[in-house]
């Protein structure tokens, strides 16, 4: 299958048309001109949490090299995975209705030639996830680099990106999901400690297909995440699912915007956070935007962070924007709190050590999304990620050693 001239027109059309509509004060309207982006002063509503230095001008004008950010890839049989380059590459760009809302954005679409492409056709169920792993050799250049995902009608298919290394890396992904196919999509930021990561994951959901999003963000020295849906029909699942646990001095940014542009949607968005170190920093900004169209759609956001040392800090502001009273449900909720004492309390009066009970409940905090994740192989890479962010941090016991001093 290939893109079309006349799907991109369309495609390009309707994000436009849905822009020019857009009421909400969170995110700009969107342009493909770089001139249109001024850069960042930090002043702005969207910018005012991110520390603008420390990205190394990827919110600016830093020039993308390239060769700096290593890409791999394997995929089951009938899934397509490729690089494309030029015209082939620009007709994949804007396939989820995405045009930029930021600088970063709109460079990475102007001052970069290629696309890596993922097609999944209609009907296929693989067995195996998609995998596709960039791994950074060097955070002294900035790169570039755009990711376009589609998924065929009724098609079934997970995939997962792994982000590694030490790099600078401005990124765009985008998803275009098909009538009533299924998606569940994996973004693991696991970067060296120099890393900084900017990037806009931005999905469209067809008639009753459903998208599960999970964010998972543990290394790097800056990461901003926005991570945006929109409908393309009724009946469309979104559920967008979120794990960071932030050391000392890092930032790690998660913005979400749902758009409910079509009547009888569905949007789920639940993110937890761990903050230990001086100078950890996390931010998480949820906004859902239901539009005058949109009736009967049900929505909840919530976003919980677990402060584990003194010294640190966590902003979550979750947001709602309602344009139509006639909708089956909306809610937000977004908490931060040190351990749970009575927690605590109630391990500890069955003879579990102090280090174990608060080893047992991070563990609790993290599991209902960890579980909810559906592919074991990253939700046993997670587990053991956090029990090493607990073990090499803040001294506790991994459940190896716990369970030695238990039986000894």
């Amino acid at each position: 299958m290939t893109v079309t001239e006349t799907d991109r027109v369309a495609n390009v059309a309707n994000a436009v048309e849905t822009s020019d509509r857009v009421a909400s004060h969170l995110h700009p309207e969107g342009s493909w001109r770089v001139e249109d982006h001024p850069v960042p002063t930090g002043l702005e509503e969207i910018w005012r949490f991110t520390p603008l230095k420390r990205l190394r001008g990827l919110h600016a004008d830093a020039p993308f090299g390239t060769g700096s950010v290593r890409t791999e890839s394997s995929a089951p049989d009938g899934v397509s995975v490729r690089a494309v380059e030029g015209a082939e590459a620009a007709d994949w760009r804007g396939i989820s209705g995405f045009v930029p809302t930021d600088r970063a954005s709109a460079r990475v679409f102007a001052e970069t030639a290629a696309s890596l492409v993922v097609d999944v056709p209609a009907e296929a169920e693989p067995t195996e996830p998609v995998v596709l792993r960039l791994s950074g050799e060097g955070a002294q250049t900035a790169e570039a680099g755009h990711v376009a995902v589609r998924v065929g009608a009724h098609a079934r298919v997970t995939v997962v990106l792994n982000h590694t290394g030490s790099a600078q890396l401005a990124q765009v992904v985008e998803f275009a999901v098909g009538d009533g196919a299924q998606v569940t999509v994996v973004t693991v930021q696991d970067w060296a400690d120099d890393a900084v990561h900017l990037a806009q994951h931005q999905a469209r959901v067809g008639r009753d297909a459903s998208l599960k999003h999970v964010a998972v963000s543990f290394g790097g020295d800056l990461v901003r995440l926005n991570s945006a849906v929109s409908y393309a029909g009724p009946g469309g699942n979104a559920e967008l699912l979120g794990l960071y646990f932030a050391d000392a001095g890092q930032h790690l940014e998660h913005r979400l915007f749902v758009d409910h542009n079509a009547p009888h949607t569905i949007s789920n968005v639940d993110y937890k956070g761990a903050l230990q170190g001086r100078g950890a920093h996390t931010v998480w900004i949820g906004d859902v935007l239901i539009r005058k169209v949109a009736e009967g759609i049900e929505t909840y956001e919530s976003n919980r962070n677990l402060v584990l040392t003194d010294g640190c800090r966590a902003d979550a502001v979750p947001n709602l924007e309602i344009e139509t009273g006639d909708i089956a449900g909306a809610g937000h909720a977004a908490t931060t709190g040190r351990f749970d004492d009575e927690q605590l309390f109630y391990l500890r009066s069955r003879g579990i050590a102090e280090d174990e009970a608060r080893r047992l409940v991070v563990h609790g905090f993290f599991a209902d999304i960890i579980r909810r994740i559906g592919v074991a192989d990253v939700e046993e890479r997670l587990l053991t990620a956090v029990e090493h962010e607990l073990a090499v941090n803040i001294g506790l016991p991994t459940a190896s050693a716990a369970g030695a001093g238990a039986d000894a």
